[in-house]
């Protein structure tokens, strides 16, 4: 069987430093998603849609694991892209109004039509609202600016504005939508040791 660590491969995109900002070049890469709006503390969709994206890439991990690829890989970690029509309420916390998309990356050799055997396999054994929802699809950045955050999310402020900072000091301004991505088990961790990725695309 062959093992792969997709987080040893990307390991510049998932695992930045905390001590200082980088420019990456994010490639295209194919994710599970899932779109919505409110607030993620309280948003009963946001959790429905965490949900359905764990379900299904477990799902789709092990069939690949006892398929013929045999391929064992872990399951990368829940990322969202975060902005609103109004960037005030985003700046000013206003979550009640923030848009969002959740997702989870998957291996480049994962095919539509493992995907479809992977919602039929979720669909069988759960009644899962989102799972109508999710898509499947190519998803490419470009270049970005990212750092990891330690610590728990609402502490991220000065951490963002370091990195908006940063994509101003090289003459450039953000584009794109606000990405994190979220590397700790917060229902375990201490928050003053949670691991964010923190990525902003820069214009």
């Amino acid at each position: 069987m062959e093992k792969m660590d997709l987080k040893k491969t990307f390991k510049h995109l998932y695992q930045p430093s905390a001590k200082e900002i980088v420019r990456v070049d994010v490639p295209a890469m194919n994710f599970f998603m899932v779109d919505g709006m409110g607030d993620p503390n309280t948003s009963k969709p946001f959790a429905e849609a965490v949900e359905v994206l764990f379900s299904l890439s477990y799902t789709l991990k092990f069939m690949i694991k006892k398929g013929p690829s045999a391929i064992d890989y872990g399951v990368l970690p829940l990322e969202a892209l975060w902005w609103a029509d109004d960037m005030s309420a985003f700046r000013d916390g206003d979550k009640a109004r923030w848009k969002w998309t959740s997702m989870i990356m998957q291996p480049d050799f994962v095919t539509e039509e493992m995907v479809g055997l992977a919602v039929a396999g979720v669909k069988r054994k759960k009644n899962l609202p989102a799972l109508s929802s999710v898509r499947f699809e190519s998803f490419r950045e470009g270049v970005c600016a990212q750092i990891m955050h330690i610590g728990p999310f609402s502490e991220e402020g000065p951490t963002i504005e370091r990195v908006h900072q940063f994509i101003e000091n090289c003459g450039s301004k953000p584009i794109g939508k606000h990405h994190e991505i979220y590397l700790s088990d917060i229902r375990k961790a201490d928050p003053a040791k949670w691991k964010t990725v923190i990525r902003q695309p820069l214009q």
